[in-house]
């Protein structure tokens, strides 16, 4: 029997998802009898969540820092400049060794292939369990094939250190993504009529994230893999049965952000985070408190008595800025702190003034003020209703539907009051000026949220190209990411990326 010792280390670092296991004493989770039990098999489900929240920051910047979003002002030296101004050569390859996903996806590996020989005192749980497996399995094989394109495919566990039996050639993107909607359809199959959420929390993954996953992977595949129409209404279908299960839209922005408004409606799957365990890395999108205190809002107010000690390492590009430009957006100060130099004699700045403008703080992992210190521990939504509307608005797009209805709830609730129809619906119209209006919304939607550049990826290569300032006609090709030497080193069986020279 193989050694878990990693997931012994991952229940003890993830001690907020304790309650879930019910251990008579530390001996029974030996190596030797890790899968023999129920509750060694818990054990092993919770640090498949532990494993998860350790990728969480790549996951963010694998799908937003090359976007458009950032690249502008900030406190302190910037970070991953050559990601935002895409900048990648086989020498800058960013994120070696696969951004660390195939660790991952061996631990779900081991969870899928022994699970099934533990009893339990009640199979529905174990059946759960599984799809959860299933679904997180999926999530990880879709993220590698949206970065890399051709991956190897691996679905044993690691049975030994064997460099030769490590060493696998990376799989053709049409069969990495069989793989991926087989996963889709286990999850399904194992949750089956359970829509629940498991220990009713949605720090967990459910049958409604595998549905969200499952629209995301088949438009995708629909539009760039050559699924076309059968992808679009497997996508359109899933994404609609997710608002029998208990999810909606929150009525308004503020419901959505903060600690205590974690247990939303809305949220369908997050990564959790608490005091004393892990904290977010959103704090390296606020600043220190000498540079930020002797600043003012851009309603006049003083920052003087503003809580923080972080750093400044992303700033919200000029374009970013401009687009949340809009006072009857609530989107606008639900997103950013904008802080300027002055107080315009006590006017502030209810509009962009490039010459006063300081910079800005990211407000929707702000965290909580506790004392004197702020503790960066909000739950990130890796999916959430709106989410799924806009991604419904997709499929409905692509199958020459009107997606107008998806596009003006999200444009009712964060308009509010303000929303006025006759001036403020979007109206149905081609395929491409929908397909902005839907790039749009969710642009302002998902600012932080890790999805801008998935979803230029997502809606074709030409919306990328006209996106992102740093692409050109021809730069196709670095739509996917290079590896690196060492990974070449290390497996002399895989080949580079088409396009990258060596």
């Amino acid at each position: 029997m193989k050694k878990y010792i990693y997931i012994l280390i991952a229940v003890v670092t993830f001690s907020s998802c304790s309650d879930e296991l019910d251990l008579k004493s530390p001996s029974e989770l030996t190596a030797q009898g890790f899968w023999d039990t129920e509750e060694g098999a818990k054990a092993a489900h919770t640090g498949l969540y532990a494993n998860l929240r350790a990728s969480a920051s790549n996951l963010w910047l694998l799908g937003e820092m090359r976007s458009d979003i950032w690249g502008g002002r900030t406190f302190e030296s910037p970070f991953n400049e050559n990601l935002i101004e895409n900048n990648i050569t086989v020498a800058t390859a960013p994120f070696g060794g696969w951004a660390g996903l195939y660790t991952r996806i061996h631990r779900v590996n081991d969870f899928i292939v022994n699970l099934p020989d533990v009893p339990f005192t009640n199979d529905a749980e174990k059946n759960h369990l599984l799809g959860q497996a299933y679904g997180l399995r999926a999530l990880y094989y879709y993220t590698l094939l949206k970065t890399w394109g051709d991956v190897p495919i691996i679905l044993e566990p690691l049975k030994e250190i064997d460099a030769s039996s490590l060493s696998k050639p990376r799989s053709p993107q049409a069969d990495v993504m069989a793989q991926i909607k087989s996963d889709l359809t286990a999850s399904l199959n194992a949750f089956g009529q359970d829509e629940s959420y498991w220990l009713k929390k949605k720090i967990f993954w459910s049958k409604a994230a595998t549905l969200a996953l499952k629209g995301d992977v088949y438009i995708w595949s629909g539009n760039l893999l050559g699924g076309g129409i059968p992808d679009f209404t497997e996508a359109k279908t899933a994404l609609q049965q997710i608002s029998s299960m208990g999810i909606s839209l929150e009525p308004s922005i503020s419901s959505l952000w903060g600690v205590p408004n974690e247990e939303n409606n809305e949220f369908i799957f997050a990564v959790q985070y608490q005091q004393d365990e892990a904290e977010t890395f959103y704090n390296s999108l606020t600043g220190r408190s000498t540079e930020i205190n002797p600043q003012y809002n851009d309603e006049g107010a003083s920052m003087s008595d503003f809580i923080i000690d972080g750093a400044n390492r992303y700033g919200q590009s000029e374009k970013t800025i401009l687009l949340l430009d809009d006072n009857d957006d609530s989107r606008k100060d639900a997103t950013f702190i904008r802080l300027y130099i002055d107080d315009n004699g006590g006017a502030g700045y209810p509009t962009y003034n490039e010459p006063k403008y300081f910079g800005s703080i990211f407000n929707k992992f702000l965290g909580r003020v506790d004392g004197s210190v702020r503790i960066f521990d909000n739950d990130i939504p890796l999916y959430r209703y709106a989410d799924v509307l806009l991604l419904l608005a997709e499929a409905k797009n692509f199958l020459g539907e009107d997606p107008s209805g998806e596009i003006n709830l999200i444009r009712q609730r964060a308009l509010g009051a303000n929303y006025v129809a006759a001036t403020d619906a979007y109206v149905n119209s081609s395929p491409t000026a929908n397909a902005n209006a839907i790039l749009n919304e969710r642009y302002k939607e998902f600012i932080g949220e890790g999805k801008r550049w998935w979803d230029l990826r997502r809606a074709g290569n030409s919306f990328v190209i006209d996106n992102i300032s740093f692409l050109n006609p021809g730069d196709e090709y670095k739509l996917l990411l290079p590896i690196t030497q060492d990974m070449i080193g290390r497996n002399p069986l895989l080949d580079q990326t088409t396009g990258y020279t060596n």
